[in-house]
């Protein structure tokens, strides 16, 4: 089967799948349940298993687009994977079928790692892991006690001395399982160390640029939701404004004229997404043979995919509003969840401080920093 038959058939897949997630995802998303059955959901799909780097992305869009909630643990599950391949760790074996998740909040250094007897024991608390209570592994990054040295490993996700705080109370992305862990001296074997950071490696902080391309992609799959759904109450629901002189919504001059540069800009954010994704490809192909130069170039057309994917999901999950009209905001159709869910994701990290690496890489050449966000 060739790459393009390959990507057809999981794209076919990830369509059912998407075509199955709206039929309740209001309902589930009132609930705010943990999504065990979302992830058995992912599993019985066969998505899990998907290992093409082009065809992830376009997955992710897809089942993002019918549930942002799902697509944010399928977009992190393949990143997960594709990061812990970084390391080039012979002993790292994904699984045909396990879900991934990770425990590696750059600003919440709270977990620390001694060495012991046959590899080390980790303890601390990380504030937010998405997906990880529902997880068959993790990959958590912690603070080696000895040496200061940052080491990433995995664990089962139900080890000895895990516990899960479950204190997600977010507005929006309420089905991601994005609260606390508790690491009570936990052991990790080590051939479960995937390696240290090397703070001057290019290649391995590629991960922080795998992180923000995620959700600079999901953040497209937010305003193009909101876009589908919207599209469906305007031709079955909407009524046209009395004065329009028109007999249906999808007559009215205004409500097509603003559909059209919302869709526009959903099209030229999804573009841009997939641009900076062949970017981040290409990169981590290069392998040790990367330079910072051109690590630095896919940082900052990763930036610029977010900065446009962020503002692009804000103003669309917003004005769908206004072409779907008053009855729309009843809480039985749910509209507002794609702007509580774009609102919360799109403050993951200040999209200012993108732009502002965007204009200097541009403007002076400075490059982005290797940080757990650039």
């Amino acid at each position: 089967m060739t790459s393009t038959d390959g990507r057809r058939k999981w794209l076919t897949v990830a369509g059912e799948l998407a075509a199955a997630l709206r039929v309740d995802a209001a309902e589930r998303d009132r609930r705010g349940a943990e999504p065990v059955a979302e992830v058995e959901a992912l599993r019985r799909s066969g998505l899990l298993s998907v290992r093409d780097w082009a065809t992830q992305q376009a997955v992710g869009r897809v089942v993002g687009a019918a549930d942002a909630n799902v697509g944010h643990l399928l977009g992190y599950h393949y990143l997960q994977v594709w990061r812990s391949g970084l390391f080039d760790n012979p002993d790292f074996e994904p699984g045909e079928d396990l879900f991934w998740a990770g425990v590696s909040n750059p600003l919440d250094a709270a977990l620390e790692l001694r060495p012991v007897d046959g590899g080390f024991e980790v303890t601390g608390r990380k504030t937010f892991a998405t997906g990880a209570s529902v997880a068959d592994r993790l990959v958590v990054s912690a603070t080696r006690a000895d040496t200061g040295g940052k080491v990433t490993f995995t664990l089962d996700a139900k080890a000895d001395g895990i516990t899960y705080a479950g204190d997600w109370d977010n507005i929006g992305q309420r089905l991601t399982a994005s609260g606390g862990v508790v690491f009570d001296h936990v052991h990790v074997p080590a051939r479960q160390v995937l390696g240290e950071h090397d703070e001057n490696s290019p290649r391995l902080s590629l991960a922080a640029l795998g992180f923000q391309l995620v959700l600079a992609q999901l953040y497209v799959a937010m305003a193009e939701g909101a876009l589908a759904e919207a599209a469906h109450y305007i031709r079955s629901t909407t009524r046209p404004w009395f004065l329009s002189g028109v007999d249906s919504a999808t007559s009215d001059p205004y409500v097509l004229g603003t559909y059209g540069e919302l869709v526009a800009e959903a099209q030229a954010a999804g573009l841009l997404a997939d641009h900076a994704s062949e970017r981040l490809d290409r990169a981590s192909r290069r392998g040790a043979e990367l330079t910072r130069d051109e690590r630095a170039e896919t940082a900052a057309a990763i930036s610029s995919a977010k900065v446009v994917a962020t503002r692009v999901a804000n103003q669309t999950t917003s004005r769908v509003f206004e072409l779907c009209g008053a009855r729309a905001t009843a809480a039985g159709y749910a509209f507002d969840r794609f702007w509580r869910n774009a609102r919360t994701l799109t403050l993951h990290d200040p999209v200012s401080y993108k732009a502002r690496e965007v204009g200097a890489y541009f403007l002076t050449g400075e490059q982005a920093p290797f940080t757990g966000y650039s």
